[in-house]
């Protein structure tokens, strides 16, 4: 950039690229201020510009570090590219940490390239993928340089060749029930594909509700004597289900012997304190009419669920009532009698990688429970779907996803689609519920190990490289 010292210009274009990154990546935030705009509307620039340009921190620093360090393109290629990897396990780290839109989320567009994830994680995925990003450039830096671009290149073809190899002795995953062990759950995920603006509208409530226990009858084709899972979304239950006896009474008249109904709903009930809180909840409800298991959402959407330093800032939440929602204790494992044990995740939860389970009480498959229906029918529900899809092949367990305006989806232990539900339709799941793929992982053992050797693989390269340049009187 003219008129700029070279640390400087370094310092300009990875801010400037970050925030350009981030603002385009992310514009689909805007789409929550429109629930209420004549509330929220005036936030939407202030909003999405200030989030990108916070973001793009993390890319300037990286832009500067690789400049600082790295003499010469070669060097500077592969430093740039640690260097944005590093910056992006910051990014999923740093205060709440956002991990959202990273580059190695890029190969979720097929289950082969993802399957690194499970060895490196994502975070690993994306130093890969960064290489890939990065060594073509050095087509320009003579022979060397070529030889390398060529690498980058070939780097694709690796993770898909090297994916597509190891999944090809593996069952099919989309198994129908008739194929499905006789003793697997059978799955029932209800999409309502309820519009946000009307979801807590008083006047519909009960319309809303009836119509969650209509798609959550038992289908007559289903097989006689199998169990149901029944599952909702994300504060489906738009009340408190533990102080209301009768609607818990019609949630479990939908549910045959042994059936389990498992909602998202707010919670405030026993309470921890004379002061009144409300936690973002998972429960699940038996044929009984009995609550027989919950979980409180442990990571919270800044400004979504709670408004962080508010002594200081003089806004209101995006979600329904005036008042923050609590944390819960973090990650668990339900236990729930006839079915598999399953950690439960609300919303975005399920996208921070190494997080999403208790590694003292390895589940046997990941629920993610959201409503995406704050962002209409735009990327970031995929973008969800993609980063949650992840979890699954890191983890080595199943992923079941009900969405309350989609997109709902199981994906197997491999992150292989077994189902799914389109955006913006209504509809719901019915597939069988399967964990004999199980597997560990070298991730669930080592969680991010290997991405810290990767990046420590390349500077001792790059410090081995520059000082054999040196040597030779030959560094730029």
């Amino acid at each position: 950039m003219t008129g700029l010292k070279p640390a400087e210009a370094a310092l300009a274009a990875g801010w400037w690229f970050g925030t350009g990154h981030f603002a385009v990546g992310f514009y689909w935030i805007a789409h929550a201020f429109l629930v209420q705009p004549e509330i929220y509307g005036w936030m939407i620039p202030f909003a999405l510009l200030g989030l990108a340009g916070g973001l793009a921190l993390f890319p300037m620093i990286a832009v500067w570090a690789s400049w600082q360090l790295g003499h010469g393109r070669i060097a500077r290629a592969f430093l740039l590219a640690s260097f944005w990897a590093i910056a992006e396990f910051a990014r999923g780290h740093v205060l709440t940490g956002f991990p959202w839109n990273l580059l190695g989320h890029v190969w979720a567009i097929d289950p082969a390239p993802m399957q690194l994830a499970s060895v490196i994680g994502v975070y690993g995925l994306s130093a890969v993928t960064a290489l890939f990003a990065t060594l073509p450039a050095l087509w320009i830096a003579g022979r060397t340089g070529k030889v390398l671009a060529v690498c980058g290149v070939l780097i694709a073809a690796g993770l898909w060749g090297g994916g597509a190899w190891h999944l090809a002795g593996l069952p099919a995953a989309d198994v129908t029930l008739a194929d499905a062990p006789a003793d697997a759950p059978i799955l029932q995920i209800v999409q309502p594909n309820i519009p946000q603006s009307e979801k807590w509208e008083k006047s519909l409530q009960d319309q809303h509700f009836r119509k969650l226990l209509s798609m959550s009858r038992r289908p007559a084709d289903l097989p006689v004597g199998r169990k149901r899972i029944v599952i909702w979304p994300e504060t489906a239950a738009t009340f408190f289900v533990e102080t209301d006896p009768g609607r818990r009474a019609m949630m479990a008249d939908i549910l045959g012997p042994g059936d389990i109904l498992i909602t998202g709903a707010p919670r405030t009930f026993p309470r921890d304190s004379d002061e009144f809180q409300v936690w973002n909840s998972v429960q699940v409800i038996n044929d009984q009419g009995r609550i027989v298991a919950t979980f409180d959402k442990f990571h919270l959407v800044p400004f979504g669920e709670y408004v962080p330093f508010r002594a200081i800032l003089p806004f209101p939440k995006l979600t329904a009532g005036r008042t923050d929602f609590s944390s819960g204790h973090g990650a668990a494992t339900l236990h729930v009698k006839n079915i598999p044990s399953f950690s439960p995740l609300i919303c975005y939860e399920i996208i921070f990688p190494g997080a999403v389970t208790d590694d003292n009480d390895r589940p046997s498959w990941l629920l993610n429970v959201t409503n995406d229906g704050w962002f209409g029918h735009s990327a970031g529900p995929y973008q969800h779907l993609a980063a949650a899809r992840y979890r699954a092949v890191e983890e080595g367990v199943p992923l079941v996803r009900a969405a309350y305006t989609g997109v709902s989806a199981v994906f197997d232990s491999y992150g292989r689609k077994q189902a799914i539900l389109p955006l913006t339709k209504q509809g719901i799941l019915i597939t069988p519920l399967l964990d004999g793929k199980n597997h560990t992982t070298v991730y669930y053992l080592w969680r991010d190990i290997p991405f810290y050797g990767i990046v420590l693989l390349v500077f001792v390269l790059v410090l081995g490289y520059q000082r054999f340049r040196k040597s030779l009187g030959t560094e730029k």
